[in-house]
Parts: C-alpha cells; structure tokens; sequence
C-alpha cells in the first residue's frame, strides 16, 4: 500500500505491507511523482526473504530446514540466516545466557509456536527439568562455508531477533534505491536514517507497556539508529486461570516472573537493539540496567508494580523522551 502528502515541495511517501504476523512500514521523502514501484517491490521481497529464511511459522524455511537436520549433519544455510545465528550467540555470551535462541521446545510447550498448543502442567515442568543445552554448545558453525551442524537435541527459535534483522533489511532496500533519509519498522522496531526536509528529526512513539489496548507512553527522536522494545504485555497464554507473557527465561524453562514490564533498546542496527531488548528484559529490573550501564548501552526500563507503572530508568545519554507513566 502507497500514500502521499507533500512536504516543502517534496511529497512524503508511506509504503507498507505484511510480513511476520504484522505489518511493515516504510516512511521517506522525494520529489512529486517519484516511482516507487521499484522500492515497494524491494521492500516486499526484503521481508519476503526473511521469513523464507527465520520463520518458525514456515514448514519450509532454511530455520525449519536446520531444526528438522539430525545431529552432527552439516547444513547449508544462506549468508543472511548465518549472520543472524552468529549475532544471537554474541549476544548470549554477552548477557550471559539471558538471550537464547534454543528455547524452540520450550516455545512450542508453552504455547507461542504455531502449533497454539499448550503442554499440561506436569509436561511443562518436565521440560523445564530437562535444561536444554544452550545453541552457544549445541552449535558447530563454519561461518565462512554458511553452514553449521547440531552437536545436541535442538530447536532454534529465532524470534528475538529475527524481527529486527527485518527492519535492517528493509533500510538496505530503501538504500540499495538511492533512498538516505527514512524511517522503517515491523511492529514498533524502528530504524531511521538522516532527518525530514529542512533537518526535522524523526520521532516515534514508544507504547505503554498494557495488555488489551495501545496507548503512547512517550515520543523521542531518532537518527541514524535503531530502537526495539520487549515487554509482557503483547502475547501471552492463559493457563489454570494464570497468564504468562511469551518472553521464556532460559535459566528456568518458563516464561519471565520479573517486574520489569518493557525494556526499550536504541542501537546501530535494529537486530542488535531487538536481541538486547529481550535479554535486559530476562536480565530483570536490577540485572539488567546494570549490564546495560556496565556496556554503555541505550536502554529504557519501565517497571510494573501490579496494575502499576511505577517507575521508569532510563540508562545513556542519547535516548532522549518524554515518558509519562501514570
């Protein structure tokens, strides 16, 4: 989908479409009948190639492809879905553990695969018992031949990142066009290049971490970076009467007890500020800004106190907003 409105003599161009149980966004400035038919068939295939590749909702992807493959067999996988596998392992070595992507079992026995099936209770715990190798050692990886091998048991999830990578596709489509001032995002992942005519800045809402309804929290500016946030109140399943948000902690095989309700991170690329968004969000209200600090990151931590925001930290000195919790 296309619209327009002109600007300074320059006509603003919005560009969408669906991708990863959402939709992508795509915000930029040109002149008066620019032909975007080029750019939106770029834009299209961008995240047509990352859900080819990641998706754990595709019975066919290169994910799938890996997670079917039997123990100590090589697979091929494309440049991209390597980058992405080698990415996540930094970054949970980095957060020590708390970002992992071989939480597949446990995703799909908590409900959030695309089985929508939950495990009984007695099942749930058993496979929290079991503590599944992490993918740091259940991986052997040849980077340079893109191809990589399971050593363990193993089913990669890739859902922590991968929506990230998808909005640092689309900027490199929108590049790859001749496109350098933008604004791109799947879903509240954001990243933005340049400014709008006359040197404005580009500002995007952060969202109210609430279940059930969509309210803005506040607005900030970004510039050549790239923000994504993770939190507890998107999905979540319903069992025995209890709710549990989709975010698993790894140390424990079940989904996040903590009383941080949003963690937003501002990074150089959006796949680096989505894994970090989730493994601050496991790390905790304590764990976590204090990592963020220790790294010199971006990071907004906003903190549930029952049916309340109470308290909002805000760690760096270039993630500027205007927050309002109450």
């Amino acid at each position: 989908m296309k619209t327009s409105t002109e600007t300074a003599g320059l006509q603003r161009y919005s560009l969408n479409g669906p991708t990863m149980g959402s939709r992508y966004t795509a915000l930029f400035y040109a002149a008066p009948g620019f032909a975007t038919r080029d750019i939106a068939d770029r834009l299209a295939q961008a995240v047509e190639r990352v859900e080819q590749q990641m998706s754990s909702w595709n019975p066919t992807s290169d994910l799938n492809r890996l997670n079917s493959a039997p123990r100590h067999h090589w697979v091929s996988v494309p440049r991209e879905l390597m980058n992405v596998i080698t990415t996540a392992l930094q970054v949970s070595e980095q957060s020590a553990g708390a970002f992992e992507i071989a939480v597949g079992e446990l995703v799909q026995g908590w409900g959030f695969g695309p089985t929508a099936r939950t495990l009984d209770q007695p099942a749930l715990a058993e496979l929290g018992r079991q503590r599944l190798a992490p993918a740091s050692y259940a991986l052997e990886l040849e980077p340079r031949r893109h191809r990589l091998r399971k050593r363990a048991k193993l089913r990669l999830d890739l859902n922590g990142i991968a929506k990230g990578f998808g909005v640092d596709e689309l900027a490199r489509a929108l590049e790859a066009s001749g496109i350098r001032d933008y604004l791109v995002g799947i879903d509240g992942e954001m990243r933005a290049r340049g400014s709008k005519p006359a040197g404005q800045p580009w500002t995007v809402a952060l969202e109210k971490p609430l279940r059930g309804v969509r309210q803005v929290m506040g607005v900030m500016e970004l510039g050549n970076a790239a923000i994504a946030t993770s939190g507890d109140y998107r999905r979540w399943v319903e069992i025995a009467g209890q709710s549990y948000a989709h975010t698993l902690d790894p140390a424990t095989g079940a989904p996040l007890d903590n009383r941080l309700a949003s963690v937003s991170v501002v990074a150089a690329n959006c796949m680096l500020a989505d894994a970090w968004a989730t493994a601050l969000l496991v790390l905790g209200e304590v764990e976590g800004p204090r990592l963020a600090q220790e790294r010199g990151m971006d990071a907004l931590f906003v903190i549930r106190d029952g049916a309340q925001l109470r308290e909002v930290s805000i760690v760096g000195g270039q993630l500027q907003a205007q927050i309002e919790t109450r």
